[in-house]
């Protein structure tokens, strides 16, 4: 069986990816941003009756990374990440910062040290849990589709560059899922430390704008990447949605500039009207009988 690393594994995607792979005999290393959320995990691989070596690891903290590197893994899943909403006219410099040194340095800075042990050991596989926010951006998520186009950017490069040393990369693009963590990007306004006045938008006002899907397929394709059950290098989930990248990508190359006349872009118009953890069916049925 494999043994793998993943990151930001105390919540979310990561969570339950861990969970499942180590119910499955794999040897996980669940690495958790924060000390309290070791104890958490622990009790609830306990509670599945899976073994599963949890360990604190902030990928922002240099000597959390050097720790990670003693570990003797196959598969590297770079799960950890954050998500900071806002305009990119409004998003203080701070937050704005914190997100890139997040998703983008801490993810290839801990990456550098087990790729090279990779390279040496001319095998293993290196997964980046990135978005279709890595190729698409919505308004007032601008700062966390660029750290994801980022990653794309870097894992594209990688992909190439280790091609010859037999090491495998992957990347898996998850579209609208809930979680919490769509809804919470929509709320971190509340933590900045800016002058309200000056803002431009009302973030009170503002909800992720699209109806959110259950997150089961996600784990099933983390689930897939990871054993190797499917050896494509892009993994967009739903797979329906790939179609959808794709078309919004190639309007891109067509776009025109705004007209003056002061048009509210349809996605902010939805930005408005959404309710946080809308799903599909109540995102139609709202839509059907009227309700916001």
């Amino acid at each position: 069986m494999s043994h793998i690393l993943i990151t930001g594994a105390g919540t979310g995607f990561g969570r339950e990816s861990a969970l499942r792979l180590a119910a499955e005999g794999h040897r996980v290393i669940a690495g958790v941003e924060i000390a309290a959320q070791v104890f958490e995990l622990q009790q609830e691989a306990k509670n599945r009756g899976v073994e599963l070596q949890v360990e604190k690891l902030d990928i922002g903290d240099a000597k959390d990374r050097e720790k990670a590197w003693q570990w003797d893994i196959d598969i590297l899943l770079n799960n950890a990440g954050i998500a900071e909403g806002g305009s990119v006219i409004d998003i203080p410099e701070k937050n704005l910062r914190h997100q890139f040194e997040i998703n983008v340095f801490g993810t290839i800075l801990l990456t550098q040290g087990f790729a090279k042990a990779m390279v040496n050991k001319k095998q293993g596989k290196i997964i980046f849990m990135s978005s279709v926010a890595g190729f698409v951006s919505d308004p007032f998520s601008g700062p966390y589709a660029a750290t994801k186009h980022a990653l794309e950017a870097f894992s594209s490069s990688l992909n190439k560059e280790l091609k010859e040393f037999g090491v495998q990369v992957a990347t898996i693009n998850p579209g609208p899922f809930l979680t919490g963590f769509n809804d919470y990007m929509y709320e971190t306004w509340k933590n900045w430390e800016d002058d309200p006045s000056l803002r431009v938008f009302d973030y009170e006002k503002l909800a992720f704008p699209h109806p959110q899907l259950d997150p089961e397929p996600v784990y099933e394709v983390v689930v897939d990447v990871v054993k190797g059950k499917t050896n494509q290098y892009r993994n967009v989930v739903p797979e329906a949605m790939r179609k959808l990248v794709q078309v919004v990508r190639a309007a891109d190359w067509e776009a025109e500039q705004n007209p003056t006349t002061g048009e509210r872009d349809a996605t902010v118009e939805q930005a408005y009207q959404m309710q946080p953890a809308t799903s599909p069916k109540t995102f139609i049925l709202n839509k059907i009988f009227g309700g916001s």
